[in-house]
C-alpha cells in the first residue's frame, strides 16, 4: 500500500484529503458508458467523450444541440422519451429504459439509459445524471431467442398436432380392425348356408318343367344370391390379410385389362374409360411403366374406383385413368366429370358401410372404398380424393415403385 507522501509525489491528494474537481471530472471522461449531466429543469450541462463512439457526434455538438438527448433518438421513439425526460428532471430514478439513437453514419443501434438525481452536501438538487448503455448486440441475441422460442413452440404445436392425428387415426384403425374381424366372421357364417341355398335351389330347378308359374324367377334369385355372395366377400376381405406376393408387371398392361373388365359397366352405363400415360421414368431395372407389387390387388383397386366412376358418371362422359411414375413411386388418378361427393361425406367414403351411391346410379352395401384403402395401405400407399358436386371426383393413388418381399 502507497504511502500518503508517494500519492503526493504523484500528484494525487493525500488518503483522508478533499479531491479537486478534475479528478472526478477525469474518471467521467474515462467512463466506458455515454455519460451526462442535465440541470434540475432537464438542460444538459455536460456530456462525456464517450458519445461520439455511441453516437457519432462530439460533446460540443452535443452540447449545442436544441433540446438534448432528443435530435439523437429515432422519431418514433422521442415522444416516449420525452416523457421520462421530464420524469427525470422531476427526481425520479429509472434503469434500463431502452431506444434507439440515430447514428451519424446512418445505423440506428438500440440503447439503454438509467438516471437517477444527484443532491449537494446540503440537500439541494444538482440535477440528475444519466448513463448510456449500447445493447444492440443484447437486442439482437434477445431476438434470436425469440424467434427460436417462437419455432420451437411451433414444432411443440406441429409434433402435438401429428401425435393427436396419429392418435385418431390409431383408433379408427382400432375400430376397423374390429369390425373387419366381426365382418368376416360374419361373411363366415352367411356363406355356409348360402352355398346350401344355391345348391337347394339348383336342385328344385332341375327337377321343374320350365313352363311352370314364376320359373323365370330363379334366375333373379341366383342373382341375389350371387349379389349377396359379393357383399360377403368384400366383408371378408376387410380382415383377411393379403395372401398375394410382389411381382414385376406393366402398369399399362395391367390397366388395359382393368378396362376390359370394366367393359360391361361400360356399355350399360354409356361411359367410356380413357388411359393418360403421364410422365413415366426408367429406373433401375424396371422400364418406364413397370412396377412391383401385388398385381392381383391392384386390379381389384382399379377396378372398384373406375366402377365408381363410371356409376357416378351420365351417359356419354369418360372416365380418365391417368398413370405416373418416378424413380420410388407410381401414382394412378381416376377421374370423373359425374355428379360429385358432396364436401361433408368426404372424411366418411372410406369407412365401412358408408355409400353415397344414389338411387339413380344404384346402391352400394359401401364396403368398396374401404377395401380399396385396406389394399392401398397393405402396399405401402396412400389414397387420396377431391371432389366437387355437380363437376365430378378424382381419386390419387399413390403406390410404391417397388414394393418389398
Amino acid at each position: 500500500m502507497k504511502s500518503s507522501k508517494t500519492h503526493q509525489a504523484n500528484g494525487l491528494p493525500a488518503r483522508g484529503q478533499p479531491i479537486a474537481a478534475e479528478y472526478f471530472r477525469a474518471i467521467a471522461e474515462g467512463t466506458i458508458d455515454w455519460e451526462s449531466w442535465h440541470s434540475s429543469n432537464g438542460e444538459v450541462l455536460w456530456v462525456n467523450e464517450a458519445v461520439r463512439r455511441f453516437t457519432g457526434y462530439s460533446p460540443q455538438e452535443c452540447l449545442a444541440m436544441v433540446d438534448y438527448p432528443l435530435p439523437l433518438i429515432v422519431p418514433e421513439d422521442r415522444d416516449r422519451m420525452t416523457m421520462h425526460l421530464r420524469d427525470a428532471a422531476d427526481g425520479s430514478t429509472e434503469n434500463n429504459i431502452e431506444f434507439r439513437v440515430m447514428h451519424r453514419d446512418g445505423s440506428m443501434p438500440w440503447m439503454a439509459v438509467s438516471w437517477q438525481p444527484m443532491h449537494d452536501d446540503e440537500g439541494r438538487p444538482l440535477g440528475f445524471r444519466a448513463s448510456v448503455r449500447d445493447i444492440t448486440e443484447k437486442r439482437r441475441l434477445r431476438e434470436q431467442l425469440r424467434l427460436h422460442n417462437e419455432h420451437l413452440e411451433q414444432l411443440v404445436q406441429e409434433r402435438t398436432a401429428r401425435v393427436a392425428e396419429l392418435e385418431k387415426h390409431r383408433a379408427k384403425m382400432q375400430q376397423l380392425a374390429a369390425l373387419g374381424e366381426l365382418a368376416a366372421g360374419v361373411a363366415h357364417e352367411i356363406n355356409n348356408p348360402l352355398a346350401g341355398i344355391r345348391n337347394a335351389l339348383l336342385l328344385i330347378k332341375r327337377n321343374l318343367p320350365n313352363d311352370i308359374k314364376h320359373f323365370d324367377k330363379f334366375e333373379l334369385i341366383d342373382k341375389e344370391i350371387d349379389r349377396i355372395s359379393g357383399i360377403t366377400h368384400q366383408m371378408y376381405q376387410l380382415y383377411r390379410p393379403s395372401q398375394q406376393t410382389a411381382t414385376r408387371f406393366s402398369i399399362q398392361q395391367t390397366i388395359a385389362e382393368v378396362f376390359s373388365l370394366a367393359l360391361p359397366l361400360s356399355r350399360k352405363t354409356n361411359v367410356q374409360a380413357v388411359l393418360i400415360a403421364g410422365d413415366m421414368k426408367v429406373t433401375g431395372e424396371l422400364d418406364a411403366d413397370e412396377v412391383v407389387l401385388r398385381e392381383g390387388e391392384l386390379k381389384q383397386v382399379l377396378l372398384n374406383l373406375i366402377h365408381n366412376a363410371m356409376q357416378a358418371s351420365q351417359a356419354g362422359q369418360k372416365v380418365m385413368v391417368t398413370t405416373l411414375t418416378d424413380e420410388s413411386s407410381v401414382r394412378i388418378e381416376v377421374s370423373d366429370d359425374g355428379f360429385g361427393i358432396a364436401a361433408e361425406n368426404l372424411d366418411q367414403i372410406f369407412d365401412p358401410f358408408f355409400s353415397t351411391k344414389t338411387e339413380k346410379v344404384g346402391e352400394g352395401m359401401g364396403l368398396g372404398l374401404s377395401v380399396t384403402r385396406s389394399i392401398i395401405e397393405a402396399m405401402n400407399g396412400s389414397v387420396e380424393v377431391a371432389s366437387e358436386v355437380g363437376k365430378g371426383t378424382l381419386f390419387t393413388v399413390t403406390l410404391p415403385r417397388r414394393l418389398g418381399r
